[in-house]
């Protein structure tokens, strides 16, 4: 009877060490998504101040003056649902309309000479390179979440226990950010 006690003990301590460590892991996971939250946010706050700049020189870019405006509105409605595909795929199509944008400005020398306009590509360009790192860590730590549930023998008791894999931040399979850099290095 012993030996069965102290292996029923050794089971219900291993579950409650798994089970620990798979709602530590869940909640750097949500940690994560709110580090990209507050970037996503900073990115949402500029983007209007940005057009409103720009509005003036660009007025032959109006439909992608009006691509960003839309797709932030559609990146930040997505946010308050919580689905994160949608989340995805929304904050991907922003970073598009913005790319876009962003490399129409440089056809605009007076863009580029205006101190204001200048100042906010500038902090959108850091909020940008904020949220890759943010993203970058958030895939890191959902990879190591989801590993936990997927070996083991955790992977027999992980979903029993309440939890299920969370989706990595991926680029959308159309995204222009995936195809390869054109370098011309002809003189």
């Amino acid at each position: 009877m012993t030996i069965l006690s102290i292996i029923l003990l050794v089971l219900a301590a291993w579950l409650i060490f798994t089970f620990n460590g798979l709602v530590g892991l869940r909640n750097q996971v949500a940690n994560a998504f709110r580090q990209i939250d507050v970037q996503l946010k900073r990115r949402h706050d500029l983007i209007p101040n940005l057009v409103e700049s720009v509005k003036g020189e660009m007025k032959f870019e109006r439909e992608t003056l009006e691509r960003v405006i839309q797709a932030r509105a559609a990146a930040m409605s997505a946010g308050q649902g919580g689905n994160m595909g949608e989340i995805l795929a929304k904050e991907g199509q922003l970073t598009q309309a913005l790319g876009r944008l962003i490399a129409l400005s440089e056809n605009y020398p007076n863009l580029k000479s205006n101190e204001s306009v200048k100042t906010l590509m500038e902090e959108l360009t850091h909020t940008e390179n904020q949220i890759g790192f943010s993203r970058q860590f958030y895939n890191d730590v959902v990879t190591k979440f989801n590993t936990k549930q997927q070996v083991f023998p955790t992977n027999m008791f992980a979903a029993l226990l309440g939890f299920s894999p969370s989706a990595l931040w991926e680029l959308p399979a159309d995204s222009p950010e995936r195809e390869n850099v054109k370098v011309n290095l002809s003189i």
